[in-house]
């Protein structure tokens, strides 16, 4: 037999990866931190982006608002090289103390909850922080300005959205991918056609910034109390931010309380050790409400974030969901750039991936809401040796704390990079 005979015969190249392979582009559509993250991580992919938002870049910057990032968050800002930068203005907390003030228990995840086999992971320097919008948002529109690979297209209100069909068609040239990335209301997914699972709580929530007497500079409170959870997060010299769950109307008569009557109505609520001291901005109620989109992805489009899901804030997950979005949705960018997926197969991988963090993510909130929200006997009984079991017992205080912090899917033995 010759040696020509011999010889591998070399598969034909696929179109598109000649064809379309240097020209990968997308068009994200929403400018807050997911939309924001979304199109630094596809650009740093190789692809392309256009950021498009009606607000101006001022606007953007311009909500109140804290965010409580995990690990899993803080893994993925590391191999952005973002998480340097964002550290800087990040509040760490070294301490969650979890209270259930029906049950009568307490329990404490301290650093050494934060590692492999209760032990303390190599560079485990917090539990968690706590990042405040305005500083975020602000670093991250430096990046996007910055990058040659990004055109912004931010306060402009007659910016196409462009919808699953046309994936951006009024624009100058089709995108590869079309990313929904404009928030629980999202204009993109409605134009689309995908329905989405809606259950309100009976609860809503208020937030609000105090500053407390009682707690470390560098400890969280997650208070578990009959008429919902209430979260205390420190924002740094004293100052922190509350994540207050109750009956919508209840909520409605704090917010119009002035800053004297709300701050004795707040004492009543904290444990003793916690006293507030003073007001810093006005108290905002707003709905809650478990969202699903019955499809993550049509045609080119992805829903990111609150676009695709919305779970009760208790335990500091929505962000860190909305981030865990735009990793795996890089994931699948990185794949077609590297000429291992079609482009026009980027938004249905992402979609099928995502399904499993999501639904896991969204049942756990909802049981942790429904389990303590309530006096019943039976639950109160259950609560108690839970928690007591888990006071006794590193192994259970760390497995809880990884499915808290890195998501449910995701649970290796080691937390640092």
């Amino acid at each position: 037999m010759s040696a020509l005979a011999l010889a591998p015969v070399p598969a034909p190249t696929p179109s598109w990866r000649t064809d379309r392979l240097p020209q990968l582009r997308a068009r994200v559509l929403g400018g807050g931190p997911t939309g924001a993250l979304t199109a630094l991580a596809l650009a740093q992919a190789g692809w392309r982006v256009q950021l498009i938002d009606p607000l101006s870049g001022s606007q953007l910057q311009a909500r109140r608002r804290a965010y409580a990032l995990s690990h899993s968050s803080r893994m993925f800002l590391q191999r952005l090289g973002l998480w340097e930068l964002l550290s800087e203005v990040a509040v760490p907390f070294r301490s969650l103390r979890l209270c259930d003030l029906e049950a009568g228990r307490a329990i404490g995840f301290g650093l050494d909850d934060v590692g492999s086999g209760g032990t303390r992971a190599d560079g485990a320097e917090a539990v968690g922080w706590i990042l405040q919008h305005q500083p975020l948002m602000q670093r991250l529109l430096e990046q996007l300005e910055a990058h040659a690979g990004i055109s912004l297209s931010l306060g402009d209100v007659a910016s196409p959205g462009g919808n699953a069909e046309s994936s951006g068609s009024a624009g100058p040239q089709l995108p590869d991918l079309l990313v929904a990335a404009d928030g629980s209301a999202s204009p993109t997914r409605r134009s689309a056609g995908i329905r989405r699972w809606r259950l309100p709580y009976a609860q809503a929530c208020l937030t609000a910034q105090v500053r407390l007497r009682g707690s470390a500079p560098d400890q969280a409170w997650e208070l578990f109390r009959r008429e919902g959870p209430f979260a205390v997060l420190p924002l740094g010299d004293g100052t922190t931010q509350l994540v207050w769950s109750a009956p919508a109307e209840r909520l409605g008569r704090l917010e119009a309380l002035d800053p004297v009557a709300f701050l004795d109505a707040l004492a009543t609520a904290l444990p003793e050790r916690l006293q507030p001291e003073a007001l810093l901005e006005r108290p905002r109620a707003f709905p809650v409400a478990l969202e699903l989109a019955r499809r993550f992805h049509r045609g080119s489009l992805a829903l990111v974030g609150e676009a695709a899901h919305r779970c009760h804030p208790v335990g500091g997950q929505g962000m860190n969901l909305c981030w865990r979005d735009v990793e795996e949705l890089q994931r699948q960018a990185l794949r077609a750039a590297a000429g291992e997926l079609p482009p026009a197969a980027v938004a249905a991988a992402y979609g099928r991936r995502r399904w499993a963090d999501v639904l896991l993510t969204l049942l756990f909130t909802d049981l942790l809401v429904r389990i303590f929200s309530n006096r019943q006997p039976l639950l109160l009984s259950c609560r108690r040796l839970a928690l007591d079991l888990m006071a006794r017992s590193r192994s259970l205080r760390h497995l809880s704390l990884k499915a808290m912090t890195l998501g449910p899917c995701r649970l290796p033995s080691r937390w640092s990079q």
